[in-house]
């Protein structure tokens, strides 16, 4: 009788084993694509002026242009390509880790740190950015936010909020894929 005991707790420890074996292996993917819930900007984007509200400064320093977007696991890589005031062209790429976590991007504009976080349905990109330049030797800091959303799948939505010596300026601009 012993014996018999012995087996079937056995046996009832192997099957309990096995469920928690099939359950994890169906939550595995799951996990593994979690990010696959998210919304992709992966795209070459084109600034609709018509339909953007630039603001007062016209968005195009503040970020504002046309842009390449790759998404790819955890970062979010945007090269922006813009005529200087010398008539010289200029690319900067920015790279922002899309788990939370600091990233850091130098540009002619000095060193940058943004946070970039998804909202809670995985359908909107909100990318903190603080920065401190020196200008005339002065220092000053600068932070943005901006929220990307997807409008559809051919339109891209950016509202900025960015926060200087001199006050606030928000702009939305719009993006068609080309």
């Amino acid at each position: 009788m012993k014996r018999n005991v012995e087996k079937i707790q056995r046996s009832s420890l192997l099957m309990r084993s096995m469920v928690f074996i099939v359950m994890l292996a169906f939550m595995a993917p799951i996990v593994a694509n979690a990010q696959a819930g998210k919304v992709n900007f992966s795209g070459t984007w084109t600034l609709n002026t018509e339909k953007s509200d630039l603001g007062q400064g016209g968005g195009q320093r503040m970020g504002g242009g046309n842009f390449v977007a790759t998404q790819e696991a955890n970062l979010l890589t945007v090269v922006r390509t813009r005529t200087n005031q010398n008539g010289e062209s200029v690319t900067t790429t920015s790279k922002y880790t899309l788990d939370g976590k600091e990233s850091v991007n130098t540009s002619t504009r000095g060193e940058s740190k943004s946070v970039a976080s998804w909202s809670a349905d995985g359908l909107t990109l909100n990318i903190a950015t603080s920065w401190t330049m020196d200008r005339n030797g002065q220092s000053m800091t600068m932070k943005s936010t901006e929220i990307w959303t997807l409008t559809n799948a051919k339109t891209l939505t950016v509202q900025s909020s960015f926060t200087t010596q001199d006050g606030e300026r928000k702009t939305t601009r719009v993006y068609d894929m080309k």
